[in-house]
């Protein structure tokens, strides 16, 4: 018996996924949790696997084909169903009314124009979910006009919110027939923005160019043919191009049937997302000099933002703990203008929490010089190591597991408090725009490592535009690299609705006195570091904060992270 295959949920608060690669051919027999394709989103690429174990009937979805989650991608049949499945291509192969018949759809843009002011051919985009509690987003430019051609997930617009800026793509294909909402204008969650209509409402929108309009769809079915041909002799042309390793050498035909053709040295731009194509730009990686980790040798975001980091360690000393420098800008001299929707949001949450909490700061001294050994020893090895802030974050979240009231929250209408069961830190990012905060999601379960990975993705997709709402909210304590600007310590202001925030100085080397076992006390150079706890007073006494401080302190001196780092 036949069996469906849907996208599957992907996450939460993702509604599409892109197919990238079909692994599998119509007519190959796949078994239970056997990969069958890869999809990707805005938060993840991920294989797909079968749910029950038969024949590849039916393939419903191409690839670079973005569908709804819960959308039928594909159909299963079962063992006995083997012989018609490759029988169905033999008998439209056979006959050539069948052919025609797969060309028919060369009538379908008849009725487009008849039908365009109708509801079939048009898509409404409306203003997409943001976020958890954002109720509207701002309009701030159009990135399309009018008449223009759009392809799926093309950027369309770009939002503004009190969270986060951001771009929202096309949900289909097609032409942007109207743009019902004006720039700087603010509209609801869910209120319809704009309207796609497919290929053949064209012409209704531009009345000069009829007739490439209606061609263009034309073609589209007769390269749909050519995808059932690799089909049957698909183990050949895979096993060629895998000794060619040339990806922009291979057929576009042949890689819009089924992805089996690519090698694993293929690097082929067929195989890069628009999504990873984007981010590449963004960071200013040449793809082509990308080794793939996805199947077939496929280049995946995480790639790429790892190449990036690799190109940003490479061009900085890997040890190096000074400031950044920023060119000075003299645009803003003598200029007046409105505060942007992500500036106001900053300036109301800082006064809101001055207002709200009892905020008081202790600082504490910290030598962090076993640490500074112990990065050094790693770049000798691998020529990059994580840097200090990795091991700050580490320890404090650490300390927040055995201190639970700096990983709380009150409700003062209430007179309650709530204490976490997840430290979910939020980690402050200066970036052009603005303050922003991306959120690293149950940190507790990381680890040194997968810590200092996680942050620096969040902080270099801050400063690109790129993160989503979902990663902006949800902390429940922040820490701050107040030390990137060579400040040697701050006093945080609580980001509500915390109780708490951390600052970490920059790291500096001075003379300081330590104990010596057989020399008692003696000068030394050290390096170390200031850190300032921000506590609101409702909740953590000074006590309360001093002995937190002194957790993250102990685990810092102590420098036992040999582990962590395979030392």
């Amino acid at each position: 018996m036949p069996t469906s295959v849907s996208m599957p949920a992907l996450g939460e608060s993702v509604t599409e996924g892109t197919v990238t690669q079909w692994l599998k051919n119509v007519g190959d027999t796949v078994e239970v949790d056997e990969p069958l394709l890869e999809v990707s989103t805005d938060k993840v690429d991920t294989e797909i696997p079968s749910p029950v174990a038969g024949v590849l009937s039916k393939i419903l979805v191409d690839e670079d084909e973005t569908v709804d989650i819960g959308a039928e991608i594909a159909v299963i049949g079962g063992e006995g169903e083997e012989a018609d499945a490759p029988a169905e291509p033999a008998a439209e192969s056979a006959p050539e009314p069948e052919p025609e018949q797969a060309s028919e759809p060369e009538p379908e843009p008849e009725p487009a124009p008849a039908s365009s002011s109708s509801e079939g051919p048009t898509t409404s985009v409306t203003m997409p979910a943001l976020g958890e509690s954002v109720t509207e987003g701002t309009v701030t430019q159009w990135l399309k006009s009018v008449g223009d051609t759009v392809e799926v997930d093309e950027p369309l617009l770009e939002v503004s919110t009190d969270k986060v800026d951001t771009e929202i793509p096309s949900p289909v294909a097609g032409v942007l027939s109207k743009i019902l909402v004006d720039e700087d204008e603010t509209v609801d969650i869910g209120a319809e923005i704009a309207v796609i209509g497919g290929e053949g409402d064209q012409p209704p929108m531009d009345s000069e160019a009829p007739a490439p309009a209606r061609t263009e769809p034309t073609p589209e079915p007769k390269t749909e043919e050519p995808k059932e041909e690799p089909k049957e002799p698909a183990p050949a042309p895979a096993s060629e191009e895998k000794k060619d390793g040339s990806g922009p050498s291979v057929d576009v035909e042949t890689l819009s049937g089924t992805g089996q053709s690519s090698g694993t040295d293929a690097v082929g731009e067929a195989y890069v997302t628009p999504l990873v194509r984007k981010l590449a730009t963004e960071h200013g990686v040449d793809l082509n000099r990308v080794e793939g980790t996805g199947v077939g040798g496929r280049v995946r975001k995480q790639d790429v933002l790892r190449a990036a980091e690799e190109q940003k360690s490479a061009a900085a000393p890997a040890a190096s703990s000074a400031p950044r420098k920023v060119a000075a800008d003299t645009s803003l001299r003598g200029k007046t203008e409105k505060l942007s929707r992500l500036r106001q949001s900053i300036a109301d949450r800082m006064v809101e929490s001055q207002r709200i909490a009892a905020t008081t700061t202790q600082v504490v001294e910290v030598d962090v010089s076993k640490i500074a050994n112990l990065r050094k020893r790693v770049t000798e090895r691998d020529g990059s190591a994580p840097d200090f802030f990795a091991f700050f974050a580490l320890a404090t979240v650490e300390a927040l597991r055995v201190h639970p009231k700096l990983n709380a929250v009150v409700d003062g209408d209430k007179q309650q408090v709530t204490y976490h069961d997840v430290e979910n830190l939020a980690v402050s990012v200066d970036t052009e725009r603005g303050l922003l905060a991306p959120v690293v999601k149950d940190a507790g379960s990381q680890n040194l490592t997968g810590l200092a990975r996680t942050v620096t993705d969040l902080s270099e997709r801050a400063h690109t535009g790129a993160l989503g709402p979902d990663e902006l909210t949800g902390g429940t304590f922040t820490i701050a690299e107040s030390g990137a600007t060579g400040a040697l310590f701050d006093t945080p202001i609580i980001n509500q609705p915390q109780v708490a925030a951390l600052g970490t100085g920059a790291v500096v080397k001075r003379p300081v006195v330590v104990e010596d076992a057989m020399a008692g006390e003696v000068i030394a150079v050290r390096s170390m570091v200031y850190l300032s706890l921000g506590h609101d007073q409702r909740l953590i006494d000074s006590a309360d904060g001093g002995r937190f401080l002194q957790a993250v302190k102990e685990r810092l001196e102590e420098g036992a992270f040999e582990s962590e780092l395979g030392l």
